[in-house]
């Protein structure tokens, strides 16, 4: 089984520890600085053998060259993204297999928030790292890439099991909540999951991991029916 650790860095930001007990290897996942990460792996006596990258933005490599230098970590990543991620290692891209002790993680290429991005999906372990393509209650800007593009991977995470554990690259689940309820103020099930994302909050606690069940019952961007519709979805929320 992996564990999975939750690490808030930046302003909302969340990185992740990946740790294989059975191997004892340890992988950070789209560090936005390095030393939040470095603690966290040091009190629990884990060494970073691997650094993991969804896309090139700043606030999720950031720390990627400072912890590789540190433990001397491997850095993958997007490979069409290369350019852009001075610190990367091996570049992957869709079709692609990458492993952590004796669990395996397909590669998908889910363009649109930027054009090489890249998620991880434990199949095995009911797993999915999205990046900040997939939110809780929302979905990523198309800053690179078209509504077409974000819809097909809408559709692509909606596929996978109910169970899916889905961890997401920011703590946006409280202002996608509200925009979800102007869209559908009515829907009972988006309404008793807000009221609890305002109570996490309120009380300094985290909304993520989510689920896939979740999201598919209560995310608007996940359940849009066609492209035009979540085009105007994603058009709608950048103004909201």
């Amino acid at each position: 089984m992996l564990e999975v650790v939750r690490v808030p860095v930046l302003s909302d930001n969340y990185a992740w520890l990946l740790h294989d007990a059975a191997s004892d290897d340890t992988a950070v996942i789209d560090p936005g600085e390095a030393q939040p990460l470095l603690d966290a792996a040091r009190a629990r006596g884990w060494a970073i053998d691997a650094i993991w990258l969804t896309h090139w933005h700043p606030d999720h490599v950031g720390g990627a060259a400072a912890i590789k230098a540190a433990t001397g970590a491997h850095v993958l990543g997007p490979e069409a993204e290369r350019a852009k991620i001075g610190a990367l290692d091996n570049g992957v891209a869709e079709g692609d297999v990458v492993a952590l002790g004796e669990s395996r993680a397909a590669v998908w290429h889910v363009p649109g928030h930027t054009a090489g991005h890249v998620a991880f999906h434990f199949a095995d372990d009911q797993i999915v790292f999205t990046g900040d393509t997939l939110f809780a209650l929302g979905c990523g800007r198309l800053f690179e890439g078209t509504a077409a593009e974000m819809f097909a991977n809408m559709q692509r995470y909606a596929a996978l099991d109910d169970a899916t554990r889905v961890y997401c690259g920011h703590e946006y689940t409280q202002s996608n909540g509200r925009f979800a309820l102007s869209v559908d103020p009515g829907d009972a099930a988006l309404v008793a999951r807000m009221a609890e994302v305002d109570r996490l909050r309120a009380a300094g606690e985290a909304t993520v991991p989510t689920s896939i069940g979740v999201e598919r019952a209560t995310n608007p961007f996940l359940r849009a029916a066609d492209i035009a519709s979540f085009a105007d979805l994603r058009t709608r929320k950048d103004i909201y």
